[in-house]
């Protein structure tokens, strides 16, 4: 009988197996009653060179007519395919491998001797076929409720630069800019045309956009608010830490009815209360004159006003199902940027950051909507963006 594993494909290759005749009793007759099969899967890695031969006709008048090479195949030319190139660019910008080890590998493994050149090139190449796609994917932030926003520094040949980003469940937008601020949010053009809820860190430049809602992430509160415990063991740090998890925690199981909202607001609302004991203002005594600028205060003061003066920013995941308690999308989106340092180094110009921005925006987009990103690019050095560039 036969016997198959559940994960068994169909094989590439058969190669079938006889009983050893050795093994046999001998004087006994025998029939076949079924197979046992086992795979082996392996990868074959080797390069594949096509040679297209155009066809010339000449008609008795002497015209040629000749027949046309496919979209990017130029005649009497050795150029690298679309395979080659999606390989190299997702290794490159995905992978995030650097250019030197790109060479060595295509070299080594392919059989490929791709220069440094030809790799920034396919790079280069790809990012100017995702123009149409970055306005589409700036379209497609503005569309969606909720937008987790974020940011982070870079180093662009020994100078400190930034990348931004943009991000929904289905789309990620990244963009470099000099700036921290205002200026690189408005030349970016998504955040001063939202219209939704912003989930950020409290980075105050956010909050001079008023036509959209804020949200404020709650990682951060939860860590600072430990940092009260520790360093100042201040209890009401405590209480808030266990409720702003108390309440999350309520969230997740459904929505909260009117008068289990209520109940998290008084509670609220009570341990600032009883953080005004254990973290005062600082007190101005009458007989010193008083200093110019404002009145320096302690980092758990700070926090403390901060949850009471955004209290409806701190808890708008409580109000709206939409929105998340932490802004880990954003930061998760940017995490990869920081690991792209370290095993990269800095870029070396802001061309070269432009383009892994753009590229990366595409294939994290393709990524979130369980789109292999390797497919994405091959798409794309075939001539057509991938079908999820319209959903």
């Amino acid at each position: 009988m036969e016997r198959q594993g559940k994960t068994l494909v169909g094989p590439d290759k058969v190669v079938p197996l006889k009983v050893n005749p050795e093994i046999l009793p001998k004087g006994e007759d025998f029939k076949e009653v079924g197979i046992e099969k086992a795979q082996v899967v392996d990868i074959e890695i080797r390069r594949i060179i096509t040679e297209y031969q155009a066809q010339i006709l000449e008609d008795t008048k002497g015209k040629i007519y000749k027949a046309s090479f496919p979209e990017g195949v130029q005649g009497s030319t050795i150029q690298y395919g679309a395979s080659v190139k999606s390989h190299a660019v997702y290794m490159s910008q995905f992978q995030m491998l650097p250019y030197g080890r790109l060479e060595d590998y295509f070299e080594k493994q392919m059989g490929l001797p791709l220069s440094k050149g030809s790799l920034y090139n396919f790079n280069k190449e790809a990012y100017e076929r995702l123009e149409d796609f970055e306005a589409t994917l700036k379209k497609k932030l503005l569309e969606s409720p909720v937008l987790n926003v974020d940011e982070t520094s870079v180093n662009i040949s020994s100078h400190l630069e930034w990348i931004h980003t943009s991000a929904s469940p289905k789309w990620t937008h990244f963009y470099h800019h000099k700036n921290r601020g205002t200026v690189a949010m408005n030349e970016e053009g998504v955040i001063p045309n939202f219209k939704g809820t912003l989930v950020h860190d409290h980075l105050k430049a956010y909050y001079t956009y008023t036509t959209c809602k804020h949200a404020l992430c709650n990682a951060h509160h939860l860590r600072e608010l430990q940092g009260v415990i520790e360093l100042n063991g201040h209890q009401w740090a405590k209480d808030m830490q266990d409720l702003l998890k108390e309440i999350n925690d309520a969230v997740s199981k459904g929505s909260l009815t009117g008068e289990q909202r209520q109940g998290f607001l008084k509670k609220y609302d009570n341990i600032l209360e009883k953080g005004d004991e254990e973290s005062p203002s600082p007190i101005i005594e009458p007989e010193k004159p008083k200093k110019r600028g404002k009145q320096k205060k302690e980092k758990h003061r700070n926090l403390l006003e901060r949850l009471r003066n955004y209290k409806e920013d701190v808890l708008r995941f409580m109000n709206d199902p939409n929105v998340p308690f932490t802004n880990n999308m954003a930061e998760n989106d940017l995490r990869m940027i920081k690991v792209h340092q370290k095993i990269s180094g800095c870029f070396r110009s802001e061309t070269g950051a432009k383009i892994f921005c753009r590229i990366r925006s595409y294939l994290l987009s393709a990524q979130k909507q369980d789109v292999n990103p390797a497919d994405a690019l091959t798409s794309l050095f075939q001539g057509n963006l991938h079908p999820f560039c319209l959903n």
